[in-house]
């Protein structure tokens, strides 16, 4: 079967399975804007008694606390900014990962030499997912919760095992 010459993309390299996984974030900038405010406020109110007693390092103490706080929060929304991409025809499985800075690290496969290898603790549920072909292993998904992980993990195989029928 031979594509037009007007279609970049042949059958084969169609996606099967495309799949971009961020990070859980469940606080809001509203939702971060709010707590700040309790934390100055409550910080404020502590050290208030401090200053009128004379003891003014201590609401200085406060305020650091309450910047590191601040500071910490930014870090971790900063790090939102992470995500994986998987992309899976039937001549290649792309893993495209990007870190919160931008830096980028994509591995290829072949399809049909590549497994997912799933470590499963019997009380927490999946615990790691990896793709492995030959000595090559990637780990994915390890943003996700241990149930997210699971439904991802069943799409993927049924993928994966899909792609494979159509190429045998």
């Amino acid at each position: 079967m031979s594509t037009p010459p007007n279609d970049p993309i042949s059958p084969l390299e169609t996606p099967l399975f495309e799949a971009t996984l961020h990070p859980h974030r469940s606080l809001s900038r509203n939702g971060l804007a709010w707590v700040m405010g309790f934390v100055g406020l409550v910080g404020l109110a502590v050290s208030i008694p401090f200053l009128i007693l004379g003891a003014w390092p201590i609401a200085g103490f406060m305020g650091l606390d309450v910047a590191l706080i601040y500071a910490a929060f930014r870090y971790h929304n900063a790090t939102a900014r992470a995500y994986e991409q998987i992309v899976l025809s039937q001549i290649e499985l792309l893993f495209r990962s990007v870190s919160w800075r931008g830096v980028v690290r994509e591995v290829r496969f072949n399809p049909l030499w590549t497994r997912l290898e799933k470590q499963e603790h019997p009380e927490f549920g999946i615990e790691r997912l990896s793709l492995v072909q030959g000595r090559s292993r990637v780990e994915i998904a390890s943003m996700l919760g241990p149930d997210e992980r699971a439904e991802f993990a069943a799409d993927f195989q049924e993928a994966l095992a899909r792609s494979r029928r159509w190429s045998a």
